[in-house]
């Protein structure tokens, strides 16, 4: 009796412990900590930039790429596919070069309009491994959005909700 009791036991600790884990979503932050939770899409940066020269803010997106060279920027894309290049505060933290492509990330910070000059264009496209003919070809400075990240999540799974 007394060794059903510690098997019975033992199955229940078992099967608790496999549930707890189904939900849980595997996760590494970079920076400073942030919260997730309430994490805003960011095809709605645009909506809550608006008219303001910058805003302080949490979104979320896809990791379309990063920095080859040292993993000082990403690129994260929204649902429409739009990406936008997120620094790092004071070039504080890195996130990995290769192998975050595709993965769900949360990240906050501070977005700014502002114009790329072009030396800095093409810095972004040598580090991203673009060609040297891609490069000479950027002529133009470019309107963009700048994100500054202070603290970035980047998720493993796929069963965060």
């Amino acid at each position: 009796m007394k060794y059903i009791s510690i098997l019975i036991f033992a199955m229940i600790a078992l099967v608790s412990c496999q549930s707890s884990n189904e939900n849980t979503a595997a996760f590494n932050t970079y920076g400073e900590n942030i919260i997730a939770d309430g994490a805003v899409s960011l095809t709605a940066l645009n909506e809550k930039l608006g008219d303001m020269d910058s805003v302080s803010l949490t979104l979320k997106g896809t990791i379309e790429q990063t920095c080859a060279k040292k993993g000082c920027w990403m690129t994260v894309e929204d649902e429409n596919g739009i990406a936008t290049r997120v620094t790092f505060k004071d070039y504080g933290f890195f996130v990995p070069k290769e192998g975050a492509e595709g993965k769900e990330v949360v990240f906050a910070g501070v977005a700014k309009r502002k114009i790329t000059d072009v030396a800095t264009l093409r810095h972004f496209a040598e580090d991203a491994g673009t060609s040297k003919e891609e490069i000479e070809a950027i002529n133009e400075p470019k309107e963009e959005i700048e994100f500054v990240a202070s603290g970035v999540v980047i998720y493993e799974k796929e069963t965060r909700q």
